[in-house]
């Protein structure tokens, strides 16, 4: 049985465990600032599975943040469609902007929070792996692993509480001699090993240290208060005019999405339109919330397109240049799977 006051074998062997077991991922081949930042931005909320094809995409389209800065927003958003969370592509489109205008490339966590869209874990992230500079990472992968190598019993109303609370033992076992191998190995660690359900203890490198995996109730941590789930329905309209659809953008100033193009929903001008061909239910969750959305097929009239076009948040896309709007990850799949099932 080991114990967590001798973190220096508690660091060894998960440094000896990550340089043996982690896995080939593009950003860890010639490793550079670049790829670690915009892998950070990409894996903000977002499974690696998911981002392993756009972060390919990306580096061919914008290979450095030379060629990130001289883009153009809608480019970005366009060639980000389908990760969600889009302000992630602005604020990595702005540092991009931003750096190219310094002489020296910042080197701490506390000048990297300066950036858009960078906050603790970020910063420690990016200038641990980039720079080696002694930071700690506290992300959800590493809250998993410290309560349960503690069976922490406490009940944390949100994860900057759990955050708060396991940061001192975080910078206990911290390897400040290998920072950037030491948050790479917890994080790897909580994404292939210290799983949220059924984790792998047998294959843990440091399961002599975990008192939940001695006890065999590892998925009882971290514990968490419930979140009330909140249930939302949308309808969503399908207008179509002389092979047009007609789409409505949000807002340059909204809070989510802000310019992403997504089918219009029955408010506004088209608050009294009359719709009754069901075409698609789709359920999706974002944070708290439940969302089920019905996208219904509704005929105009001649006053109605009269007061579309005064509303300059809808607009008529031809079909033949869907592919040239940026969408929603989701409203490009509904649209494509309609559009598939009328051929």
């Amino acid at each position: 049985m080991s114990s967590l006051s001798d973190p220096f074998a508690f660091a060894q062997r998960l440094r000896t465990w990550y340089q043996r077991h982690r896995r080939n991922l593009p950003w860890r081949e010639k490793p550079s600032l670049y790829k670690t930042v915009v892998s950070e931005f990409m894996l903000q909320q977002t499974q690696v599975a998911t981002v392993l094809p756009y972060f390919k995409r990306w580096l061919r389209v914008f290979p450095n943040f030379a060629t990130l800065a001289t883009a153009s927003g809608a480019t970005v958003l366009r060639h980000w469609e389908g990760l969600g969370y889009y302000n992630r592509a602005r604020n990595l489109h702005r540092l991009a902007q931003h750096l190219q205008t310094l002489a020296t490339l910042p080197t701490t966590p506390q000048a990297w929070q300066q950036f858009p869209g960078i906050g603790p874990y970020s910063s420690a992230a990016i200038t641990s792996i980039a720079f080696g500079h002694p930071t700690v990472v506290v992300d959800g992968n590493v809250i998993r692993i410290l309560t349960r190598l503690t069976a922490e019993s406490t009940l944390f109303n949100d994860r900057t509480a759990a955050t708060r609370h396991v940061t001192p033992l975080a910078n206990q076992l911290f390897d400040r001699s290998h920072p950037g191998d030491y948050n790479q190995g917890m994080m790897e660690l909580g994404a292939t090993v210290c799983l949220k359900q059924n984790p792998l203890c047998l294959l843990c490198p440091v399961r002599s240290f975990c008192i939940a995996g001695r006890q065999g109730n590892p998925e009882t941590f971290p514990r968490f208060a419930a979140r009330r789930i909140q249930r939302v329905t949308l309808n969503r309209l399908w207008i179509e005019k002389r092979q047009n659809l007609l789409l409505h953008r949000r807002p340059h100033g909204a809070r989510r999405l802000a310019n992403i193009c997504e089918l219009p929903t029955n408010n506004g001008v088209l608050k009294q339109l009359n719709y009754h061909d069901l075409l698609m239910r789709k359920h999706r969750g974002i944070s708290h919330q439940c969302i089920e959305e019905r996208i219904y097929r509704a005929i105009g009239s001649p006053a109605l397109y009269k007061t579309i076009a005064a509303d300059t948040r809808l607009f008529w896309v031809p079909f033949s240049k869907i592919n040239t709007i940026t969408l929603s990850g989701p409203h490009r799949k509904w649209i494509n799977e309609i559009l598939e099932k009328r051929r």
